[in-house]
Formats: structure tokens, C-alpha cells, sequence
């Protein structure tokens, strides 16, 4: 495998966020941000601080979903891969699901990646280790506790059912 493999430069399929009016809450967060930090500089108070901090810690979280150049997950002839999570290779997944999932008052759909082999040893590349600025931010990714990697579709630029399809097309034909 490429030594230069990144998560920026991964090659094959690739799906990155969704570039819509969805994500106009995070410029409107930060927006408030400066305006409660303009309001604590002016008057004095403390307490408009706490109001710039916790605003400012919302937009500082979500600023990947407005990344939408970057590969977000996707999947190349080594395996699948998942920014902030690394590189799985083909042999190594045993099942790749799409899952609906109620969240309040819609549904939701999520791709599971079901291992058959420990995590150290299913990541060709691991990118969990990410900067200290990047630290904090949002993943694509969750891990749970029965050991299913969890990935929300919902953001994505691409319908859910395509990139499962794909992904299980991909799978097929790299792990034979």
C-alpha cells in the first residue's frame, strides 16, 4: 500500500458532507458567539462570557459539517474508510447494514459495520489519533459498545441507500 495514503488523499469512492441550508445554525452560532462576546467586552459582565463560550463551543464542534471538499467515509480497494477513524480492510468486516433509526420525530438511517476480527487488527491505517484541534470536533463515526461502528448518513451529499449499495458492491467484489 501507498506510504502517502491520508485521510485528505485516499482515492476511490469518497462521500463528504452535504453542502445545503441544514448547516446555517453553526454560522448563526457563531455569529451569537461574537455578538455575547461583544456584549461582555461592552458592559463588563462576566456572565455574557459564559453565553460566548458555550455558543462558540457548538460552532467549534460542528465546523466538520461545513468541510464539504473533504472525504468524509468512502471506500477504496483496501478497505472502507472513516475520517478521524482509519482505513478497515475488506477481509477483516463481516457485515455492513443499513439501519433505520427513530430519532424524536423522523427516522434516520445509519450504516453499522460489523467487525469479525479485534479493531487493532481490522485498521490498515489508523486515524484515530487525531491533532488537538481536531480533538474536539465532530466524527462521522461512533463506536458502540457491542462493537459496531456506527456511522449517521444523514448529512452526507449522497442518498443513503447509494452509499450502502456501493459500499456492499465494494465489499464483495475486494474481499473475494
Amino acid at each position: 500500500m501507498s506510504s502517502n495514503l491520508n485521510e485528505e488523499n485516499v482515492g476511490g469512492y469518497s462521500v463528504a458532507y452535504s453542502r445545503d441550508d441544514t448547516y446555517f445554525p453553526i454560522y448563526v452560532m457563531a455569529l451569537l458567539a461574537a455578538v455575547f462576546l461583544g456584549a461582555a467586552w461592552f458592559t463588563g459582565g462576566w456572565y455574557w462570557l459564559l453565553f460566548a463560550a458555550a455558543t462558540a463551543a457548538f460552532t467549534y464542534y460542528n465546523l466538520p459539517l461545513l468541510e464539504t471538499g473533504r472525504p468524509t467515509i468512502g471506500a477504496n480497494q483496501y478497505g472502507i474508510f472513516l475520517q478521524a477513524f482509519g482505513l478497515i480492510r475488506w477481509r477483516a468486516i463481516k457485515e455492513i447494514n443499513l439501519v433505520p433509526i427513530a430519532d424524536r420525530a423522523m427516522i434516520t438511517e445509519q450504516l453499522q459495520i460489523v467487525l469479525n476480527v479485534p479493531l487493532a487488527s481490522a485498521l490498515v491505517v489508523d486515524w484515530r489519533k487525531q491533532p488537538l484541534y481536531r480533538a474536539l470536533m465532530r466524527r462521522p463515526w461512533r463506536l458502540d459498545k457491542s462493537g459496531f461502528l456506527q456511522v449517521n448518513l444523514e448529512p452526507f451529499d449522497q442518498p443513503a441507500a447509494e452509499i450502502h449499495g456501493t459500499f456492499l458492491r465494494m465489499w464483495r467484489y475486494y474481499r473475494s
